[in-house]
């Protein structure tokens, strides 16, 4: 999942250059790599949409008024007695919900007493560096000095559900002698807010570059779908990848493709070398930093006809190409 970022004073500036060109939403949003809606809302925001008029200084003063205006309406600056009430259990090391919870009992008919644990939480991290939250933060349980994920934002990174593990893979895999076995993974750009997937053969070392317009497991099954279409039955047998939740999908695309997936075990790159060593040759076209949603379709076919004509040792330097072509055959 990408994560949301404000729209930034240069990106403001952009907008409002592109709106002075008469350019439209869709073309604006394109541009900055930002969603159509996005660009709306900004420019409905702090614009007058009927007279297009939209100017990046005036927009950007008033969202700096907004979000100090929306930090001085939390419950905990407005209502003193119950910050002094928190702030008195948080220093004998209750927790936020075990105040939370207290508070109704202690104050069972004063709604004005009443607070959620995240709420507290919340309040916590947005304090300011300094003496008072090191104080604070040191009295949780975790002395954590910047909130982390909910467990449902985290359940992406864990074990995807009704997965084959690559120990029930054919044999026949191993010996790389059938063809038609692929790995696959994807390459993450800057901030990780863009992506590549690859695509390899094991025993040809053919390999497809994906472009992908997102990261979420739906985008994924489709674009991997649609690079394997092309190709006949008999070179669509398996897919090895990683327990990555670009893949949750993995049955619905093992029925529109008729490739079982089987996934390797966590933090164990070894068990897909072949993509693994793929992915090092992209990232000399591609290094760290990269933003892929720069980089045109037509690049990302330019560089995997290089590597695909490219001789290599395991293959008696043989280019990946050629013996796929001869599969073909």
């Amino acid at each position: 999942m990408i994560k949301y970022q404000r729209i930034t004073p240069m990106e403001r500036e952009e907008i409002s250059r592109f709106i002075a060109s008469k350019c439209s939403i869709r073309k604006i949003a394109q541009s900055l790599n930002r969603p159509p809606s996005t660009i709306s809302r900004e420019i409905n925001r702090y614009g007058i949409l009927e007279q297009k008029y939209y100017r990046a200084i005036f927009a950007q003063q008033h969202s700096n008024k907004m979000r100090h205006k929306l930090r001085g309406n939390r419950k905990l600056d407005n209502n003193i007695l119950l910050r002094k009430v928190v702030f008195y259990y948080l220093a004998k090391n209750w927790s936020p919900e075990q105040i939370a919870k207290r508070l109704i009992i202690l104050y069972p008919n004063d709604m004005i007493m009443r607070i959620s644990h995240e709420t507290i939480y919340s309040y916590l991290y947005i304090l300011p560096r300094g003496a008072l939250k090191r104080e604070i933060v040191s009295s949780l349980r975790q002395h954590h000095l910047h909130r982390r994920k909910k467990n449902k934002d985290r359940q992406e990174t864990g074990s995807i559900a009704d997965h084959l593990s690559i120990e029930e893979r054919p044999k026949e895999v191993a010996d790389r002698i059938i063809p038609g076995h692929w790995e696959g993974d994807m390459i993450v750009g800057t901030r990780h807010a863009s992506a590549i997937g690859t695509l390899v053969e094991r025993t040809t070392r053919m390999t497809f570059i994906v472009k992908l317009q997102n990261q979420d497991a739906m985008t994924v099954r489709k674009a991997f779908a649609e690079e394997f279409r092309q190709l006949p039955k008999g070179l669509k047998r398996t897919l090895t990848y990683d327990q990555g939740f670009e893949m949750a999908q993995h049955k619905l695309f093992s029925k529109e493709t008729d490739i079982t997936v089987y996934f390797a075990h966590p933090s164990s790159p070894w068990e897909r070398g072949t993509n693994e060593n793929t992915n090092g040759l992209i990232r000399q076209y591609f290094p760290k930093g990269t933003d892929f949603s720069k980089i045109s379709k037509d690049r990302l076919k330019e560089v995997q006809d290089e590597l695909n004509d490219r001789p290599r040792k395991t293959l008696g330097f043989y280019t990946p190409h050629e013996k796929f072509s001869e599969v073909l055959r």
